[in-house]
C-alpha cells in the first residue's frame, strides 16, 4: 500500500508519499480500504515531533478516515467486507489501508458522502464526549465555543444548538462570524476587538457561560474563568495557547466552577471511558442528528492524499474553515 510517512520531524516538506507494508487485521480488528482521511491540528503537532501516537498505534499520521471494509479479523461479526464506514483512529489515516478496532467504526450516515464522512469521527467523538459527557450540557445552557469556524467549532455549534443550548462562538473575521451564525450560534463574537466576557454577561443577565469548550489552553485560562457563570464548566481540549498557566482558585471557589482537561486519542479502546463506548454513544445519540440534517459536515477543501504537505500548509496558514480532507480513490468509487 501507499502512505504518507515522515522523513524527519519538521515542516510540511518532511511528509512523503511512499510504499509501505500492508497492515493485517488481528482479532477484533477490521482492515479498511481508505477513501479519505481528515487533517487535524494534532496531525501538525505529530509532524513536528510534539505529539507521538499512543503505544502500539501506527506511526502514520491520521486520526480519522472513511472507506470500505476489506477484511475482518477473528471475532468480528458486526462488520462485513464491502461495508462503507468511517473510523476513529489512534493513527494510520494518511494511507490507502488502515487497521482499526471494530468498536471504533461507524456507518457512513445517510445523506453524507463516503468522502465527507471522513471528517466526522474525530470531531463527533470529541464534541459529544466533552459537551455532553464531561460538561453535562443541558437545554437552555449558554455554551461558548471557541474557534467556532474550525473543524471542532463548526461541529460543536451545530450539536449544541440541536440539543437546545444557547450558543455563543468566537471567530476572527466577518466571514467566519457569519458562518457561526448560519450554523446556529445566537451570539458570534470577534475575539480581536470585543470583550468576550461582557458579551456573554449581556446575553445571560450578568451570569456568563454555563459551559466553555476551549481549544487554547494556558493562554485563555484566566479569561475563561472570568467568563464562566456560577456553577460553570470549563472543558479544555487543546493547547494552541500553551500548556502552563496559574489558576485562580479563589475565582473557582467563588463561582463553584469546574475545570476539566480531556484527550481522546490516548484513551483505551475498552472500558466505560474508552473509545468504543464513546463511539457507541455517538452512533446512538448523535448519528440521528446527522442523518436528519440538523448537523452537517463542513468541508473546506478536498486534496489528493499525496498532497498532504499542501494540506498542512493550508491549515497552518489559518485560512481553513471546517475540515480539510485527503482523498484516495486507488480502489475506485463503487457504482
Amino acid at each position: 500500500m501507499h502512505a504518507i510517512t515522515l522523513r524527519d520531524s519538521g515542516g510540511p516538506e518532511v511528509l512523503e508519499w511512499t510504499e509501505v507494508p500492508d497492515p493485517t487485521p488481528g482479532p477484533g480488528e477490521v482492515l479498511i480500504e481508505v477513501a479519505a482521511a481528515a487533517v487535524n491540528r494534532a496531525d501538525l503537532l505529530q509532524r513536528q515531533g510534539f505529539y507521538p501516537p499512543p503505544p502500539g498505534a501506527s506511526e502514520i499520521i491520521g486520526m480519522e478516515c472513511s472507506g470500505r471494509v476489506a477484511e475482518v479479523g477473528s471475532g468480528v461479526s458486526a462488520w462485513q467486507p464491502g461495508d462503507e464506514v468511517c473510523a476513529l483512529l489512534a493513527g494510520g489515516g494518511y494511507a490507502t489501508k488502515v487497521v482499526v478496532p471494530a468498536g471504533h467504526l461507524l456507518p457512513v450516515p445517510a445523506g453524507v458522502s463516503l468522502t465527507e464522512s471522513a471528517g466526522l469521527p474525530e470531531v463527533a467523538c470529541t464534541v459529544w464526549s466533552n459537551l455532553v459527557g464531561v460538561a453535562g450540557l443541558r437545554a437552555g445552557d449558554l455554551v461558548l465555543i471557541q474557534g467556532g469556524s474550525g473543524g471542532i467549532g463548526t461541529h460543536a455549534i451545530q450539536v449544541a444548538s440541536a440539543l437546545g443550548a444557547r450558543v455563543a462562538a468566537t471567530a476572527g473575521s466577518p466571514e467566519r462570524l457569519r458562518l457561526c451564525r448560519d450554523l446556529g450560534a445566537e451570539l458570534a463574537i470577534d475575539y480581536h476587538d470585543e470583550d468576550v466576557a461582557d458579551q456573554l454577561r449581556d446575553a445571560s443577565d450578568g451570569r456568563g457561560a454555563d459551559v466553555i469548550l476551549d481549544n487554547m489552553g494556558a493562554a485563555a485560562l484566566a479569561d475563561n474563568l472570568d467568563r464562566l457563570a456560577p456553577g460553570g464548566r470549563l472543558v479544555i481540549i487543546g493547547m494552541q495557547g500553551g500548556t502552563k498557566a496559574e489558576i485562580n482558585l479563589a475565582a473557582m471557589l467563588r463561582k463553584r466552577a469546574s475545570v476539566a482537561a480531556t484527550n481522546l486519542r490516548g484513551r483505551p479502546t475498552d472500558g466505560p471511558d474508552g473509545k468504543a463506548a464513546i463511539v457507541a454513544e455517538v452512533r446512538a445519540e448523535l448519528w440521528p442528528l446527522i442523518e436528519s440534517g440538523r448537523v452537517k459536515p463542513v468541508v473546506h477543501a478536498e486534496l489528493p492524499m499525496d498532497q498532504a504537505a499542501e494540506a498542512h500548509r493550508m491549515l497552518e496558514a489559518g485560512g481553513v474553515i471546517g475540515k480539510l480532507l485527503l482523498t484516495n480513490w486507488a480502489y475506485g468509487p463503487r457504482e
